[in-house]
């Protein structure tokens, strides 16, 4: 724990989204025009602090634009709301608010956060507007295609558009929810960490301190499911160091490393880990074109310095024994090489049943 803080490089840079991505955006429906930049929401002119019920600085900024500026960035801003979650028609722009236009001061994207209020009912969604980075957009796909989960979001040059993701965060959640759990829930939560974790780690997923995640309990007959999901993925295949890309090495998870190690045997952890690349593998076979093309992507794209590729590559030969990780060149090359081992172990063994 005393290394974590040498884990990660200082500051991420911001990479462009290159033509080739472009175009399997486009294939995809996610590459969209729209009304409206992050660059034309930086014009506020003033702020104040957002608290928490308890009244602790959220690291969120309430923002306010001049009146002629506010009218047309609300109207721009609900016809995105309408692009993003319906079929983007103006039927019900006049029944939307914005409500909030919120503005985080802390990490790498500095996003801003829209609330959007239906005035007819009172219900409300967020979603965000943040500078269009490759590497977030690779994270946000590949969570799309590899994860049990569905990803929203809309790319136009330089300007991405994230839908929210609900849940408790992972800081607020360990340190408020699960003292509060019942042995039983906190074996099950152990079992989702275990399945999160080696998602992160196999596609190369980094940084998942605790406030990274969110823990979504959802009701099921007499007893509460606990889901694991990421919601800051910045950090796709960037660093060198392996660890970044393992939940155990963040002392931020302590807590959930040792609820694991108390609740779950050895042999449920392996068993846990093979349910979730098992799962992994099933979702490439049944999207091959999708992955190969993704991947074909990140193979010509730049998401990382050369001194961060070979790093990793000597981490992954250690840590897996695979000498086939010295041929590879770039972030790309190393992903596809772990996600053809996991999908090639998955079905060797399942060739292997029918006999």
């Amino acid at each position: 724990m005393k290394s974590e803080k040498k884990l990660m490089s200082k500051k991420k840079p911001s990479f462009p989204v290159n033509e080739m991505l472009s175009e399997y955006l486009k294939k995809y429906k996610r590459n969209v025009k729209i009304p409206i930049f992050y660059d034309d929401l930086l014009r506020f002119q003033g702020s104040v602090t957002v608290y928490d019920k308890n009244d602790e600085d959220t690291l969120w900024i309430r923002t306010y634009y001049s009146e002629w500026d506010r009218i047309e960035i609300d109207k721009s801003l609900k016809k995105i709301y309408m692009m993003l979650l319906s079929d983007g028609s103006d039927e019900t722009l006049p029944f939307l608010n914005v409500d909030a236009i919120d503005f985080c001061t802390f990490g790498n994207s500095k996003p801003f956060r829209i609330k959007v209020r239906n005035i007819l009912n009172d219900n409300y969604t967020y979603f965000y507007v943040k500078k269009a980075d490759a590497s977030r957009v690779y994270g946000l796909e590949l969570e799309h295609i590899l994860s049990p989960h569905n990803i929203n979001f809309l790319v136009y040059k330089d300007t991405l558009i994230e839908e929210h993701i609900v849940g408790i965060p992972g800081d607020d959640f360990i340190k408020n929810f699960l003292p509060k759990c019942t042995e039983s829930e906190k074996t099950q939560i152990a079992k989702e960490f275990v399945k999160f974790k080696e998602r992160c780690l196999v596609r190369l997923l980094g940084d998942m301190r605790s406030y990274n995640y969110v823990v979504t309990p959802t009701h099921d007959f007499y007893h509460i499911i606990y889901k694991i999901r990421a919601i800051d993925f910045d950090q796709q295949s960037f660093e060198g160091n392996l660890k970044v890309y393992n939940l155990q090495f963040m002392k931020e998870n302590f807590k959930m490393v040792e609820m694991v190690s108390k609740k779950l045997q050895n042999s449920s952890i392996e068993q846990y880990k093979i349910e979730e690349r098992s799962f992994m593998a099933k979702r490439m076979i049944t999207t091959p074109r999708r992955t190969e093309w993704l991947i074909k992507c990140m193979k010509n794209d730049t998401i990382s310095y050369p001194e961060n590729v070979a790093l990793l590559k000597k981490h992954l030969i250690k840590y897996v024994g695979d000498v086939k990780f010295k041929d590879c060149n770039n972030m790309g090359e190393i992903l596809e090489t772990i996600l053809s081992f996991v999908k090639r172990n998955y079905l060797d063994i399942r060739n292997k049943d029918l006999f």
